[in-house]
Parts: structure tokens; C-alpha cells; sequence
């Protein structure tokens, strides 16, 4: 009898263009669907709450969709390495399929399974173009994004995507599953997901769902992607963060939709060159990409880190976004930005504290991706903003129309005009219970720059 064959499912839980399926089917073989939740291996990055919601009901959908294609998926926990190499002694497996992932403890996991056990058979499909394949003219890895983007739009198009197996050898004999209910993936007291469940439909369908509702405004994404009172983004973040639809899907879906497009897939090819940054540097996450910044006098204010966190900072824009991103798990890209240059230099609170907040409070936490864009807005990174040029959030909220968007998630400025929503005055804050900056812009700046400064020396 044919021996069955692991099927390693990540992040990356969909059965459209997903290499390592279509190769474990075409193989003929009996395939076992397997996705181990791995809080143990050393160096290991736990999943923060926000993800671990979102893995509990993509993992839930592509159950169901195995199982529509005569299969189930199997869950396992625990050390990665230890519980594959085990499951396939279980059910004499002598092959592992899966695809290629770049943060360094699935490095750390894939060089553990490649020195014993059965043979991982690793394929490319998460990114437009495998890390490492878009290199210099020297062949060394590009540093600077806006070449990058130059040199992959020279491969492209990608290969075109491939449809969802209709059918899947099973094994004989299963062997046994965790339930998924026992690994206490959601929260229960208090149940803070509540806004998750109003806004996300987690699954490949839900992702395609998502990008028919995209593309008819697609053409809009450069001129609306800006404006947070505006429903201009994609919201596929968190869809491509799991790999419930593939970048590739999404490139032949917007070309074919035409128009004004560029700005929309130079975004999907950011996710490539923050993958391609953590390749280089896999501790990009931890460890400031130029090491002065090691020297930086970062504050040490958990008040204000509070403050930040909770949205009650007193700026509106700041404060908006740090309550859209607990209450629906997701935050505007251009207020990403305005909230993450605030605590970095306004309230000089080192970059990595922010980072770990979002690794914990976004559904569409990327390691690469976070670790790149926090590092960016620090300064730090190996294409980085500087980190004299500092956002003034009274300025970004107006210039970016921001009033609407203050009003649903500062409810308590709703009845504030144009005039005073951005920057609302001592009575008003008074008279509506809002609180006053905790601390001010030109006192924020004046600090940063003076750390920056003996930074520097």
C-alpha cells in the first residue's frame, strides 16, 4: 500500500493555488492535512490574541473545505519538528509537503525536519517572487524598497494561479486530532472579539469575498488609500497574512480589472521585500537594523505606553486609531503610520514595545511586515524614514480628512465640527470628557530630536 503523505499546513491554510497541496494530490498518494500550533519551540513567536482568533476560524473553515473534498484536517501541538516527525513514524509517512516560510523559528523548525525525519519537500507560492530571487545587479540583496519594486515588476506577472484540487486521497486509517475548541484560541471573559466577529469573516472564502467587494473600486485605491474616513483600502491584510488567498490571485484579479492598479500592486510587493528583509536579517524584529540606535534613550513611561495603547493619548487621530485597531482587530495604513511615529518620537518610547503591541492587537499581524514598517517609522531600518522628519498628528488628521473617522471611534468628539474634531480646545475637552495631549507637539518634537542628537554624538 502507498505510504500517505504529511500535509504542513501554516500560515498559508487555503487549497486554491496552494503549491504543496496541488503536489501532495498530484502525487497519488493518501494525504494527511496536518496544522500543529507550535508554543514551544525555543524562539518561537507566540501567536498574539488578535491572530489566534483569526487562526481559530480559518482553521474551522479549511476544515470544512477539506472535508468537502473527502479529507479532514488533523491538529496537533506542541514543537513543530518533534510532533511532525512523530505523526509521520504514526502513520509511516515518508514525505512532508509544505510551502516556504521566512521567519527565523520556521527556518529553525525546517533545518530540524531536514536533518532526521521524513523528507520535507518545501515550495514557493506565499509571495509574488521566492525571497531572494529579486537581487542586485552584484546579486546581493536590495536594502531600498523603491529599487526592489523595480527589479520584481521586471518578473512579473507571476505564475498564473492554479485551481483547488476537486477531490483528495485519504488514508485508511486516520490517525488522531486534537479538538479544535480545546486549544482556547478565543477569548471568553471578557469577550473583547465581539467587533471581530461585525467585521471579518475569517477562511478562503471569506478572502474572496473580500476581494470581490475590492475590485470594483480598485481603480481608487492611490487616490482613497489615505484617507481613513474613506473605505479605499483592500482590508486583505489579514486574509494574506494566513494565506487564505494568494498574491498571485490577487495580481491577475486587479490587472484584469484594469485601470489604475500600480499603487495597489506596489503594496502587494511590500509584503515581498519585508519577507525578503527578514531573510537577511531575522532578528529584524528584536534588533534595530543600525546598531546605533542601540545607544537611543528610549523612555522608560508605562503611563504613557498605557496611554498609547488604550487611546487616550489626547490627540484624536492617535487616539482613534488605537481604538479601531482593539475594537476590530485592524487599524488604516496611513494612521499606522501617524500612531507609530507618535510613540517613537513624541512620547520617545522605544519601537519594539509598539511592535509587540500590534504583534498582539492586529489580526493581519505579518512578522516580516511589522517588523519592517515599525522600524521604518524609527528610523532604524535598512530603508527607513529619518527620524528627524516627524509627523505632526494635528496636521496629518485635517490634510487626511480624518473627521469622520475621529467621530466613530471617538464617540465622545462625535459633536464636534470641523474646526475642533482634529484638535479639539481645553473647553471642549473639558465639556466632553476627552483628555488633554499628554504631551505636547512642539515639547515631543524638541525632546526626540535632543535624544537623537547625543544618539548620534
Amino acid at each position: 500500500m502507498t505510504s500517505p503523505i504529511l500535509l504542513w499546513f501554516r500560515r498559508d491554510l487555503r487549497l486554491a493555488d496552494q503549491a504543496a497541496v496541488i503536489a501532495a494530490v498530484a502525487s497519488g498518494a493518501p494525504v494527511i492535512p496536518v496544522y500543529v500550533l507550535d508554543d514551544d519551540t525555543p524562539r518561537h513567536r507566540r501567536l498574539g490574541g488578535a491572530s489566534r482568533w483569526w487562526l481559530h476560524h480559518s482553521l474551522a473553515s479549511l476544515s470544512r473545505d477539506l472535508e468537502r473534498l473527502g479529507s479532514r484536517l488533523i491538529l496537533r501541538r506542541g514543537a513543530a519538528a518533534t510532533v511532525l516527525r512523530d505523526l509521520a513514524a504514526e502513520v509511516g509517512a515518508s514525505d512532508i509537503h509544505a510551502l516556504h516560510h521566512y521567519e527565523p523559528w520556521w527556518r529553525n523548525v525546517e533545518r530540524a525536519l531536514a536533518k532526521s525525519g521524513p523528507g520535507l519537500h518545501l515550495h514557493h507560492g506565499n509571495f509574488l517572487s521566492p525571497p531572494g530571487a529579486i537581487t542586485t545587479g552584484a546579486g546581493t540583496p536590495f536594502r531600498i524598497y523603491t529599487p526592489f519594486w523595480r527589479a520584481l515588476q521586471l518578473r512579473m506577472p507571476p505564475p498564473k494561479p492554479l485551481a483547488a484540487p476537486r477531490s483528495m486521497v485519504a488514508p485508511a486509517i486516520w490517525p488522531a486530532s486534537d479538538r479544535l475548541d480545546d486549544w482556547a484560541l478565543l477569548p471568553t471573559r471578557p469577550d473583547w472579539a465581539a467587533g471581530f466577529r461585525a467585521e471579518w469573516t475569517p477562511g478562503e472564502g471569506g478572502a474572496q469575498d473580500r476581494l470581490d467587494d475590492f475590485l470594483p473600486r480598485a481603480d481608487l485605491y492611490a487616490e482613497q488609500r489615505n484617507l481613513p474616513s474613506v473605505a479605499g483600502t483592500s482590508r486583505l491584510s489579514p486574509h494574506l497574512a494566513f494565506g487564505e488567498i494568494s498574491p498571485a490571485t490577487l495580481w491577475y484579479a486587479a490587472m484584469d480589472r484594469g485601470g489604475s492598479v500600480d499603487t495597489f500592486l506596489s503594496e502587494l510587493a511590500w509584503r515581498d521585500y519585508a519577507q525578503n528583509v527578514i531573510a537577511e536579517f531575522p532578528d529584524y524584529g528584536a534588533r534595530p537594523a543600525k546598531p546605533a540606535f542601540e545607544a537611543m534613550a528610549w523612555r522608560d513611561a508605562p503611563e504613557d505606553l498605557a496611554a498609547w495603547q488604550q487611546g487616550r493619548t489626547g490627540y484624536p487621530i492617535v487616539d482613534a486609531g488605537m481604538r479601531e485597531m482593539w475594537a476590530s482587530g485592524w487599524m488604516h495604513n496611513r494612521v499606522r503610520m501617524i500612531v507609530a511615529s507618535f510613540l517613537i518620537k513624541h512620547l520617545l518610547i522605544d519601537w519594539r514595545a509598539g511592535e509587540q503591541w500590534f504583534w498582539e492587537v492586529l489580526v493581519d499581524a505579518d512578522y516580516g511586515q511589522n517588523a519592517v514598517n515599525w522600524q521604518w517609522s524609527a528610523g532604524s531600518g535598512v530603508d527607513a524614514n529619518m527620524f528627524v522628519r516627524i509627523m505632526a498628528p494635528l496636521t496629518q488628521s485635517p490634510k487626511f480628512d480624518a473627521g469622520d473617522y475621529i467621530r466613530r471611534w471617538v464617540p465622545e468628539l462625535a459633536a464636534l465640527g470641523e474646526d475642533e474634531v482634529h484638535e479639539p480646545s481645553p473647553m471642549a475637552r473639558v465639556r466632553c470628557g476627552y483628555p488633554m495631549p499628554v504631551v505636547g507637539h512642539v515639547e515631543g518634537r524638541t525632546r526626540a530630536l535632543a535624544a537623537y542628537a547625543v544618539m548620534k554624538g
